[in-house]
């Protein structure tokens, strides 16, 4: 015979109480800014165990996927980290060029950072899209993925930027040369004679630090929070 589960009021109670904030906070519409959404998940992290962090962040990541632009992938790593944040609303573009018209027509690009392509390089010339996201975010490995759009990201108060260059110098000269600038940079990778670091903190294009940066063809094409 089959037997009917029992009631749990408890847990059913605590279900509806979740459908209830979900429904509320959507209804709150989004952020103005990639930043104050950041800024405000920092917050309401704080405290929470890696469990709760990681079951919050999910709810939050859907959430900011129903009240935001198209959610565009390239590359497998981008659309595992996109499926884990943000559920399955992705569309997968075939390759990077993709990525970023999609970007420049008012969607959110996540793509990888594969020696694959140096798509990364493009944003030098395209100023009005920008680094606003990079995956993981949790600052313990190197980011596989990064989320351009175009919207510009804004300091956090714990954020990496990321810094392109030309030069032929090797990865830890160059390293060398902005250290004695005053800037601490991590190589991420290397592609189609283009190099990608990683500068610790918020560091703005015209930052007076970058100006003898080595490399002809250099700057700095966005910002992303860690947590």
């Amino acid at each position: 015979m089959l037997q009917e589960p029992a009631e749990d009021p408890t847990r059913l109670a605590q279900d509806r109480a979740v459908v209830a904030a979900v429904r509320a906070r959507l209804a709150g519409g989004r952020r103005a800014s990639p930043d104050a959404d950041a800024i405000a998940q920092r917050d309401v992290l704080q405290g929470l165990t890696p469990a709760e962090a990681a079951a919050v962040r999910s709810v939050l990541g859907r959430i900011e996927t129903a009240h935001g632009g198209p959610l565009i992938v390239w590359g497998p790593a981008s659309q595992v980290l996109a499926a884990d944040r943000f559920g399955l609303a992705a569309r997968l573009a075939a390759k990077p060029e993709a990525g970023l018209a999609a970007a420049r027509d008012g969607a959110r690009a996540l793509m990888d950072v594969t020696p694959a392509s140096a798509w990364w390089g493009r944003l030098l010339a395209e100023r009005d899209l920008h680094v606003t996201a990079a995956l993981p975010d949790h600052g313990a490995g190197q980011p596989r993925a990064l989320m351009v759009e175009r919207a510009a990201p804004g300091p956090t108060g714990d954020d990496r930027t990321f810094w392109v260059t030309d030069s032929p110098m090797t990865a830890g000269r160059i390293v060398a040369a902005l250290g004695e600038a005053g800037l601490a940079a991590s190589p991420l990778i290397e592609s189609g004679g283009l190099k990608l670091f990683a500068l610790a903190g918020y560091v703005q294009a015209e930052d007076g630090r970058l100006h003898d940066a080595p490399g002809s063809l250099t700057g700095v094409i966005g910002a992303a929070p860690l947590f």
